[in-house]
C-alpha cells in the first residue's frame, strides 16, 4: 500500500509527531536521514521507516510507502529522503559523570552538547524542565546520532542536585567571577557539571549549591563563549 494523500488520517497522525505534545502523548518521535535511522535501529528504537514508493530500503522494521507529496508533507527538510518513526529512549543508570543543562534554549546548542557529552564519556545528561525538547528535529540532527548513545533524562535540577550531593557527587558550576581556572580544577570521581542558559547563565539558586566554581581561560578580546563550545571544552578537560 502507498499513502498518496496528506488528508489520510494515518498520515496526519504521523505529522502530529512533529509537535511536542503529540510526541509526549504517543511516546514516539520522527527522525530524518539514513544515518540517524541506522543509529536508532542499532539501539532497538526504530519502529518504522517512511520511504518514497520507488525506494528499496532494506531494514527489519515496518516499511511505510508514501508518495513524494506525502513525504514532503511529513518532512521538515527542504530535500526529504527517508523518515524514521522511533520510540522514546528509556532512562538508564546515572553513572558517575553527570551534566546538568539549565534552560538551554537553542536546538543546535543542545545537539552539540549531546554530541560532545557522548564523545567525552559523560554518563548522563539532565535537562531542566525549560530546556528545549530533546526530540525536537533540529536537536536530533545536530547530535549526529549520538543522542542514541547517552542517557538523557529530565528533572527539577535544584532538588536533583541536592539529592546527588547527598550521594557523594561533587557539583561544579561555571562562574566568571570567583571561579577557578579550568586547568587548576581538581576532578572528583563522581561529579555534576552545571551549564546555564545562553543569556542568563546558571540560576543563582543552583550556583549556591555548587561545591566549586570554574571558568575557562581565554583572551580578553573575547567576552564569552557559546554554551555549546564552552561545554565541549569543559567536558574535554574533565575527560583527561
Amino acid at each position: 500500500m502507498v499513502y498518496t494523500s496528506v488528508d489520510n488520517q494515518y498520515v496526519k497522525s504521523l505529522k502530529k509527531l512533529t509537535i511536542k505534545k503529540h510526541r509526549d502523548n504517543e511516546n514516539l518521535f520522527l527522525i530524518e536521514g539514513e544515518h540517524l535511522i541506522l543509529e536508532a535501529y542499532k539501539c532497538g528504537l526504530l519502529e518504522a521507516v517512511i520511504v518514497p514508493e520507488n525506494m528499496d530500503f532494506k531494514i527489519d522494521v515496518k516499511t511505510i510507502y508514501v508518495s513524494n507529496n506525502v513525504l514532503k508533507y511529513l518532512s521538515e527538510l527542504e530535500t526529504p529522503t527517508i523518515i524514521g518513526v522511533c520510540k522514546k529512549m528509556k532512562e538508564k543508570e546515572l553513572g558517575d559523570r553527570i551534566l546538568f543543562l539549565d534552560d538551554i534554549q537553542d536546538p543546535g546548542n543542545l545537539g552539540t552538547i549531546i554530541r560532545s557529552a557522548a564523545a567525552f564519556n559523560v554518563d548522563t545528561i539532565v535537562l531542566s524542565s525549560n530546556t528545549v525538547d530533546l526530540y525536537n528535529s533540529k536537536v536530533l540532527r545536530a547530535t549526529q546520532g549520538m543522542v542514541f548513545n547517552i542517557n538523557v533524562i529530565k528533572r527539577e535540577l535544584l532538588y536533583f542536585a541536592r539529592e546527588l550531593k547527598e550521594k557523594g557527587y561533587l557539583v561544579y558550576a561555571t562562574k566568571v567571577n570567583g571561579g577557578k581556572s579550568l586547568k587548576d580544577i581538581e576532578k572528583a570521581k563522581k561529579f555534576v557539571i552545571i551549564m546555564g542558559n545562553e543569556g542568563a547563565g546558571v540560576k543563582e539558586e543552583l550556583l549556591n549549591l555548587a561545591d566549586q566554581y570554574l571558568y575557562i581561560d581565554m583572551s580578553k578580546k573575547c567576552e564569552s563563549l557559546n554554551v555549546g563550545v564552552a561545554t565541549s571544552i569543559i567536558l574535554y578537560e574533565f575527560s583527561k
